[in-house]
């Protein structure tokens, strides 16, 4: 074999390397592209769960103080103090706000409807502290 011969054969043994190294790459690449859609998927179904199970924690809150009369300290109490007077307020608010932003027509996500849920938690919160 001539000198121009065996480096031909190094060069093709060199290129197939590179390519069998890109190709593992590339199917690393799809493996972990993949793996990434399903973590994405599994948080937005979990935060999606969250949400369904706020909103039903937060209208039963709401049947018990509005329609039974209930304030929400005695809500809470009902429901062996396994939430805070604060989170039951966040609850109950979210439920209030979903029912505003549905009949307002906004549900493209405009600030307003989220905004604020903390503070004003605070201040009910505050309020009934003084009230008791």
């Amino acid at each position: 074999m001539g000198q121009q011969s065996i480096r031909q054969d190094a060069r093709r043994a060199l290129l197939d390397a590179q390519s069998k190294r890109r190709r593992g790459r590339a199917e690393r690449e799809k493996r972990l592209e993949d793996l990434a859609v399903r973590v994405l998927v599994a948080v937005r179904e979990r935060d999606a769960a969250v949400a369904e199970a706020e909103r039903q924690a937060g209208e039963a809150l709401r049947e018990m103080t509005e329609d039974e009369g209930l304030s929400v300290r005695e809500a809470v109490e009902w429901c062996g103090d396994e939430i805070s007077t604060r989170e039951a307020t966040r609850l109950r608010r979210l439920v209030k706000d979903d029912g505003a932003s549905e009949s307002d027509g906004d549900k493209n996500g405009a600030p307003g409807a989220a905004e604020g849920l903390e503070r004003g938690s605070a201040r009910e919160d505050a309020r009934g502290a003084a009230s008791s």
